[in-house]
């Protein structure tokens, strides 16, 4: 039996993975659990919310995505140590797209940051792509602790570079997701050449200001870094 801070309520609407996601999203509010502790079990959860593994584990690779929890391979799931306004951004980020599955948090990004490369290709000034280099250049000679900062620099500047206050607005909801996201991949391959390669198509083609050809390497890249991602993901669900 699980004790009573990890009781839930069994769940009846549909779609499952987003309702369940949500509950534990209340379960992390409630307080009932804080920064560094684990989990309950998925046969815990199996049984406190009447649903199927998979479904815990869908909703738990999505909150893993957001870097809300940290799966700890032959441990368990731990909510991450994570300052709070950190924490909040993600968790924003996931209720704006209602929790679904990772796929489509991945694939929202995409779509953004292609449109946004394509608008910067057309719109770059001289000054903007040579600052840019700059960013690709702290890039290529940064320790895997300072990429992550730098590869969110560059496409931060990508955004700005688009002349869409939109786009830039969405970009900057997201850091925390690019954030983690990003760390996840670098750690687990262990170096960062083959994205420093893959950004590096990402400026050439921005400063011929060929939009076509900057989307096809932002493309390349994206699809890179998901399947990186996944990979990742499925490894810490052993």
């Amino acid at each position: 039996m699980l004790k009573n801070k990890f009781e839930f309520e069994p769940i009846q609407k549909n779609p499952i993975v987003v309702e369940l996601t949500r509950r534990l999203l209340d379960f992390i509010f409630s307080g009932s659990i804080q920064p560094g502790e684990k989990l309950p079990t998925e046969r815990q959860l199996q049984e406190a919310l009447n649903v199927g593994r998979s479904a815990i584990r869908e909703a738990i690779k999505v909150l893993t995505v957001l870097g809300i929890l940290e799966v700890r391979q032959g441990d368990g799931t731990y909510l991450k140590k994570a300052d709070s306004g950190l924490l909040l951004e993600s968790i924003e980020w996931g209720l704006l797209l209602g929790e679904k599955q990772a796929a489509d948090i991945v694939e929202a990004r995409k779509e953004i940051e292609l449109s946004i490369v394509r608008l910067a290709a057309e719109r770059a000034e001289a000054k903007e792509i040579e600052e840019l280099g700059v960013i690709l250049e702290e890039l290529r000679v940064s320790t895997i602790e300072d990429f992550i900062e730098k590869d969110i620099a560059f496409h931060t500047k990508l955004a700005k570079m688009s002349r869409n206050t939109v786009f830039i607005g969405v970009l900057s909801s997201i850091h925390s997701l690019l954030r983690t996201w990003i760390k996840l991949v670098v750690e687990s391959a262990g170096e960062t050449d083959f994205s420093y390669q893959d950004h590096l198509k990402v400026y050439q083609a921005v400063a011929k200001k060929d939009p076509r050809e900057a989307v096809i390497a932002m493309d390349e890249h994206l699809e890179d870094a998901t399947q990186r991602l996944m990979d990742v993901i499925e490894k810490q669900e052993g």
